[in-house]
């Protein structure tokens, strides 16, 4: 199985580079063409990684993530959603990067076969890092008028992390 997992990527490239010489495509100049491609998407949505990063962290070193946590302390707890989640909840629309650390962190303090872990680890994979998507996915796409789609993103994340307490509650509490 380890072998397999190695020998993944360059099978794929394998394949591809056959795919292509048997359609007679001319593989540098497709790849060539897909790297210009890639770098002209990269540069339209640079200026959206530039503002987007630096908010993130800002938002993170204020301590604000935590403030909101401790207030929503009494609405988690009637939900039914550990309070020691708030913290992945409130970053995990933000940054992948936070969101991680905090989770990483409640598995090494409860474990990663508690509760918490479990819950943690279930809300971080399924939940998505809505402001992110957005700000980088709809500059590529060159959409402007994003209005419904970050309620939505939250509201789907909202969900993903109820299911998720209620889901790994119902299983391993």
């Amino acid at each position: 199985m380890r072998v397999l997992g190695q020998l993944t990527v360059p099978l794929l490239i394998l394949a591809a580079a056959l795919g292509a010489a048997v359609k007679g495509v001319d593989i540098f100049d497709a790849m060539s063409a897909g790297a210009k491609k890639g770098l002209l998407i990269l540069w339209g949505i640079l200026p959206s990684l530039l503002v987007v990063f630096p908010a993130i962290r800002l938002l993170r070193a204020s301590g604000l993530p935590e403030l909101l946590g401790a207030a929503l302390r009494p609405v988690f707890a009637l939900l039914g959603v550990p309070e020691e989640t708030g913290l992945l909840m409130l970053l995990r629309p933000l940054s992948g990067s936070g969101a991680l650390a905090a989770a990483t962190e409640l598995m090494q303090r409860h474990g990663p076969d508690s509760l918490i872990g479990r819950t943690a680890a279930v809300m971080l994979g399924s939940s998505e890092t809505s402001f992110y998507v957005i700000a980088v996915y709809f500059t590529a796409a060159g959409i402007r008028d994003d209005g419904r789609a970050l309620p939505a993103a939250l509201c789907a994340d909202l969900v993903c992390f109820l299911a998720s307490a209620w889901i790994c509650r119902v299983l391993w509490g």
